[in-house]
């Protein structure tokens, strides 16, 4: 089988690789992805460095074909893309596809952005001087991205980087580096310079410890654990680099007497269950008020039950797999602290048996949770979700923010003045009323508060105050 190897400075180079499985078939090997050393990693960086200066002053137009060009191949393969992401992580050929398609989109947007870049000319208080106020390209990223969308985050991360004029050294996740190579190959062939973008896969402990120790990398955007992003915050402070952190959410989603039931359940079943409840905007804590809890949970309970669970390629799958055995057991340990707790095991828990060999869990949801439960405070990353009764609004609001997390939030109901007082009150950095909690807009701010994120915002030309810096020119006419 073909070797994919890594990019350092314009060159594919690598001679020893990792299989890269599918968890929704074990046996099934979709590619062999090379593994970056601590020496390559660095010689990485010394390309992007080095072709900084170079690319942060190219053409505008330029980096906008590049960009556009990206785009329009990444579209015109998304149904390949699409295949290919499923079987690497396990969401559902269509969910790949769609995720496929936002890569699209994201690119052309930034594509967009690059012929938007703009500054201001304003008045000095001093006669006679005049002030410009410009952004910059900060120097060379490093990206280091997660397993649970393996072309979308990256995507979202070295779309805006290229168009601000920065270089950059990324890092996919281990179980997931098939998407990321293709992207960097379709840029590579979309005529981006040697060393503007360069791709080190391996472990974390390797590739992404030596990125985290280099004073030659400006900026680190990071998603994944809390654990390794107070990491990569600790040593990013200690050398005096700018950084960017994605980390957890505990997510809510109320819902009150006056909901729509067909509008709750669908906005749960969507929010907890589909790619396999593998996202971090994923509704795991379902609060529910006592008028509507009975049957709010009955009829979820059906919808569950009816979910398909199999293969991520078949046509009638709904949930896919888990994405491989150590995620599987700490959602089946979850499970089990749960039922421990005091929890009710409404519906699922069990693992699934398919046509092939893979890592299949029944959607799972439990009642009678209290938000002091562990399966309430901590996150899981799987297909499990609790339901918490409270008594009306204010016990839904206050139970809603009492977690250390704050990334989404969502409520179902027709009161106006309640979604309009959610909107306001809630400690979540997006807030949704009456859809999913997971499912955000790719040209808008995506991030969140308290322990689910740090720095600035990421997408949309939000995204230009995480990837710029800013400068402040005074002018004397003389």
């Amino acid at each position: 089988m073909t070797l994919h190897q890594n990019l350092i400075g314009g060159e594919w180079v690598g001679s020893e690789g990792r299989d890269n499985i599918n968890p929704s078939n074990i046996n099934d090997v979709v590619g062999v992805y090379a593994q970056a050393s601590a020496e390559e990693t660095k010689q990485a960086i010394a390309a992007a460095k080095a072709a900084f200066p170079a690319w942060s002053r190219s053409g505008i137009l330029e980096r906008h074909a590049i960009l556009s060009k990206t785009s329009q191949e990444i579209l015109a393969r998304k149904a390949e893309l699409g295949e290919l992401l499923s079987r690497e992580e396990g969401k559902t050929l269509p969910e790949g596809i769609g995720e496929v398609t936002r890569a699209a989109q994201i690119f052309d947007f930034f594509a967009g952005e690059v012929l938007r870049l703009a500054g201001e000319i304003i008045p000095s208080v001093r006669p006679g001087v005049g002030v410009e106020i410009t952004r910059e390209p900060i120097g060379v990223v490093g990206i280091i991205t997660p397993w649970n969308f393996p072309i979308a985050i990256p995507t979202w991360k070295i779309a805006p980087a290229l168009a601000y004029g920065n270089t950059v050294v990324i890092k996919p996740a281990d179980l997931v580096p098939g998407s990321t190579w293709a992207i960097v190959d379709i840029l590579v062939r979309a005529g981006l310079p040697k060393g503007v973008l360069n791709l080190v896969m391996g472990k974390g402990s390797v590739v992404g410890q030596t990125m985290l120790e280099s004073k030659d990398v400006n900026a680190i955007t990071f998603t994944g654990s809390v654990g390794t992003g107070k990491r990569v915050a600790l040593a990013s402070i200690e050398v005096g680099r700018k950084f960017q952190l994605e980390m957890g959410g505990k997510n809510p989603t109320v819902v009150l007497d006056d909901a729509d039931l067909k509008v709750a359940v669908e906005s749960v079943a969507q929010s907890a269950f589909f790619s396999t409840g593998q996202r971090c905007t994923a509704s795991s804590r379902v609060i529910v008020t006592e008028g509507i809890h009975d049957k709010f949970v009955e009829a979820l309970s059906e919808r569950i039950r009816n979910l398909r669970v199999g293969d991520a390629l078949h046509k009638d799958t709904e949930i896919g797999p888990v994405v491989d055995a150590s995620q599987l057991k700490q959602d089946t340990d979850y499970i089990a602290i749960g039922k421990a707790e005091g929890a009710k095991l409404a519906v699922g828990g069990e693992l699934v048996k398919g046509a092939t060999e893979g890592f299949y869990l029944q959607p799972t949801l439990f009642t009678e949770a209290t938000n002091q439960m562990r399966i309430s405070r901590e996150e899981i990353f799987g297909p499990v979700a609790s339901v918490i009764r409270v008594k009306d609004y204010d016990e839904a609001l206050a139970t809603a923010n009492d977690t250390e997390f704050g990334l989404s939030a969502g409520i179902v109901t027709t009161s106006l003045k309640y979604a309009t007082h959610f909107k306001r009150n809630s400690e979540a950095g997006m807030v949704m009323v009456n859809v999913p909690t997971a499912g955000v807009d790719f040209h808008v701010p995506f991030g969140g508060r308290k322990a689910s994120s740090m720095g600035p915002r990421e997408q949309g030309k939000y995204a230009n105050e995480f990837f710029t810096v800013v400068k402040t020119a005074y002018t004397a006419a003389g």
